[in-house]
């Protein structure tokens, strides 16, 4: 495993966690996937299951638990837990509907975005910086439209420290099994597929975010994740 990086292994719904791996298919290696092409995109390497589905109401606050390995940081001083505050970039949520979140294949989902926590021009300030400094948790709202129904939800960070290169951008991921309640009434017009949804050389992955001064700020300029932007309600 390497030093920086880092994985998501809790889900919380209103402040209350569902437990370790409760609910959450997680890679078994808190390595980055950086080919935009893998299956791995999905929900990471493949690693732990759950028979679990957590349950969700539309407008719930959600959160998900990164950490630096499965069960915490790496050793008592661990600097880089949740992860190397170097790794700046985006935190983003997606949902796909299934039939079964328990059991559903990962192969040809058809997602759409509900969060994107980018760059903040006005502080300088990254998704990732407010998630280290929730101390782990990324925070977001689950839509008041979403239908019931199951769902997988799936949680990224792309980092970008040494995403001036072609292929090194790094993404982590983990899903969560969910289901949700409630009357709403949206479904997706348009989806994506994963992978298939990033391109190597999109402007959001092929990026150099270092400004003049050399600071991780994308020179003051906003920043656009790859991928379709959040459904509105």
């Amino acid at each position: 495993m390497t030093g920086a990086n880092q994985v998501v292994q809790q889900l919380s719904v209103n402040g209350k966690s569902a437990g370790s791996l409760n609910g959450i298919r997680a890679p078994s290696n808190n390595n980055p996937v950086q080919d935009v092409g893998s299956n791995n995109m999905i929900c990471g390497q493949p690693g732990s299951s759950s028979k679990n589905i957590i349950d969700v109401a539309p407008g719930d606050k959600l959160g998900a638990y990164w950490q630096h390995l499965i069960g915490g940081p790496q050793g008592p001083n661990d600097k880089d837990n949740p992860i190397a505050k170097s790794h700046k970039g985006p935190v983003m949520a997606y949902l796909a509907k299934v039939d079964n979140a328990a059991t559903a294949s990962l192969n040809g989902l058809k997602w759409f975005k509900i969060a994107d926590d980018g760059f903040d021009t006005s502080n300088r300030q990254w998704g990732v910086d407010r998630m280290i400094a929730n101390n782990g948790w990324a925070y977001f709202n689950m839509p008041n439209c979403i239908a019931p129904g199951q769902y997988l939800l799936r949680v990224e960070i792309l980092a970008l420290h040494s995403a001036k290169n072609r292929g090194a951008a790094q993404f982590y991921q983990s899903c969560a099994q969910i289901k949700v309640s409630g009357s709403g009434t949206f479904s997706a017009a348009q989806t994506v597929s994963i992978p298939g949804a990033y391109k190597a050389d999109d402007a959001g992955i092929l990026a150099n975010i270092y400004g003049l001064a050399g600071t991780p700020d994308n020179n003051g300029k906003p920043y656009k994740s790859p991928g379709p932007a959040p459904i509105s309600c």
